[in-house]
């Protein structure tokens, strides 16, 4: 693909539910934003903080593939790249207490050692983002310490700094960290899309029921679509 296919590449619409993405019929792809929310080896790697507590790793893992081909699309038609990273400094001084409460009640305690160094530590194994869908140089990563990546964090600055609208959100887990983002999102009048392939959850009944919250009240967090709808519904210019 050329520089100038890349700069005038469009998306949408794109086959969604429950409207056609975006609202406004079509986005340039450099005013779009593809956010890769906390692919990390905590979360879908063994010996994470997902593991540690007993879940399904399948399950957290099941979007990687299409996260990864979105991935690929993104970087080609010119959308601006962001990976969130969740976790909290060494000296655990930005973990709230019932967070790490919650965390040791179930066997996970964060910032406790384990296989992938100490959990949900910044700097440790876990923490990294796994190879699939990792960074590569020029992308921006933002590091947050909540749920949200709006949260704490300058998410917001430098989406507007880099003129971005709308939003493609993918990763882990959907009912949680990406839920929580779209909602963060939606209230700052950003056009949102979440993408039901390239996410997963620790249960398949959260998933479904994450996605179709989506769709209520005619789309109140923004819209549902698949990986393969995005890039299908992308259109190369000139």
């Amino acid at each position: 693909m050329t520089s100038t296919q890349v700069g005038n590449a469009l998306i949408g619409p794109v086959a969604a539910n429950p409207y056609p993405w975006p609202y406004d019929g079509s986005v340039a792809a450099v005013r779009t934003a593809l956010i890769c929310i906390d692919w990390q080896v905590d979360f879908c790697g063994p010996g994470g903080y997902v593991d540690r507590m007993g879940y399904d790793l399948a399950l957290t893992r099941a979007g990687l593939p299409a996260a990864a081909a979105m991935l690929a699309h993104a970087r080609a038609t010119g959308m601006l790249v962001i990976h969130t990273r969740e976790g909290h400094a060494p000296d655990l001084s930005d973990l709230p207490a019932n967070k790490r409460w919650r965390s040791a009640r179930i066997g996970a305690e964060i910032g406790s050692a384990g296989p992938a160094g100490r959990i949900l530590v910044r700097g440790e194994p876990g923490w990294e983002i796994v190879p699939e869908v990792a960074p590569v140089d020029g992308e921006v990563l933002v590091d947050k310490p909540g749920k949200g990546a709006f949260y704490a964090t300058n998410l917001d600055l430098v989406l507007r700094t880099h003129g971005i609208t709308h939003i493609v959100l993918c990763g882990i887990t959907t009912d949680v960290c990406v839920h929580t983002t779209m909602r963060e999102a939606n209230d700052r009048g950003y056009e949102c899309l979440i993408l039901a392939d390239a996410t997963g959850a620790t249960d398949p009944a959260n998933h479904e029921a994450a996605l179709r919250m989506v769709t209520m009240q005619g789309g109140v967090f923004g819209a549902v679509a698949t990986s393969t709808a995005v890039i299908e519904g992308t259109v190369h210019a000139g």
